[in-house]
């Protein structure tokens, strides 16, 4: 298995890898002598393995700078993972992976998304816009500093001043062009309109106003903003800790994920069928575990 899956990377093209550095590989579909495998195919018996591999790449250059900005600030790195990803860890339930869905991760300079299908993500795509680019929009439109477009996207500034339908009209253009995006990809690998699951928007602008409903329009799937549930169970100092319970914030969806992932590696890394090499020490366990409500 791991001779197969060094031949599948060292398969991949020069030119879809040059200057960029896997981060993960993600094994979608096994077959053993032309059949397919259900399941893992440790154990069994045939003459020929054949394996199809989902490989998510960064690239190297900024990843190198985002390392070091941790580093710089005092935190080591001790792994990473694509933010659609961690998300999922906390947003996603096992019954919308299995169905199939997209989780689309609103951020402030991109959305992220990851489509899941049999509890698999077999695609994942980052798009080059997100919810800053409806703060521009809104201070061109009305000729105001970015932080009053701040405000008023996110409902702080009283809007007397300004036209409700014209800045409707400003965030949800904004919005139809992030879904398009989205709708393509689907197209591209052959599951548009095909998720039951639905879409869930995640991040900070997915409390933008209409994106939930402008989703469904989009992408005729349902929509729905997904919330960080964190269920985790541990003990310290021979006590018990149970947290549990749902964050009332999409925004920091990717963070709370992460946090998942170091306490959880094991388990989390299996259930996506990512398989990682954690260093994750005990004491950074706790360091994280105050970081959880």
């Amino acid at each position: 298995i791991e001779t197969a899956h060094e031949a599948s990377e060292a398969s991949l093209p020069k030119t879809a890898i040059v200057n960029r550095r896997v981060v993960h590989d993600i094994p979608l579909e096994y077959k053993i002598d032309g059949t397919n495998v259900l399941g893992r195919p440790e154990g069994m018996h045939g003459t020929n393995l054949e394996v199809q591999i989902l490989f998510i790449t960064s690239l190297e250059q900024h990843l190198n700078d985002l390392n070091q900005a941790i580093e710089d600030a005092g935190v080591e790195v001790i792994d990473v993972m694509a933010a659609p990803m961690a998300a999922s860890l906390v947003v996603l339930s096992r019954s919308q992976k299995i169905a199939g869905c997209v989780l689309a991760n609103i951020g402030a300079e991109t959305v992220s998304i990851a489509v899941f299908e049999n509890s698999i993500p077999i695609s994942l795509e980052i798009f080059p816009i997100g919810a800053t680019d409806v703060t521009n929009d809104l201070a061109l439109g009305f000729q105001i500093s970015l932080e009053e477009a701040q405000d008023i996207k996110h409902g702080v500034m009283m809007r007397q001043a300004y036209s409700k339908k014209r800045v409707d009209d400003i965030v949800t253009a904004r919005l139809s062009d992030i879904f398009e995006l989205i709708e393509a990809h689907l197209k591209k690998i052959g599951k548009s309109g095909l998720l039951p699951a639905g879409i869930i928007l995640t991040g900070g602008g997915a409390g933008l106003t209409t994106a939930q409903d402008l989703a469904r329009a989009a992408l005729k799937l349902p929509a729905r903003v997904g919330l960080p549930t964190v269920q985790l169970k541990g003990s310290t100092a021979g006590t018990k800790n149970t947290l549990a319970g749902e964050i009332q914030d999409a925004t920091w969806a990717v963070a709370y994920g992460l946090c998942v992932w170091g306490m959880t590696a094991d388990q989390s890394s299996e259930s996506m069928g990512l398989k990682f090499a954690k260093r994750t020490k005990n004491k950074m366990v706790e360091w994280l575990r105050q970081f959880l409500p």
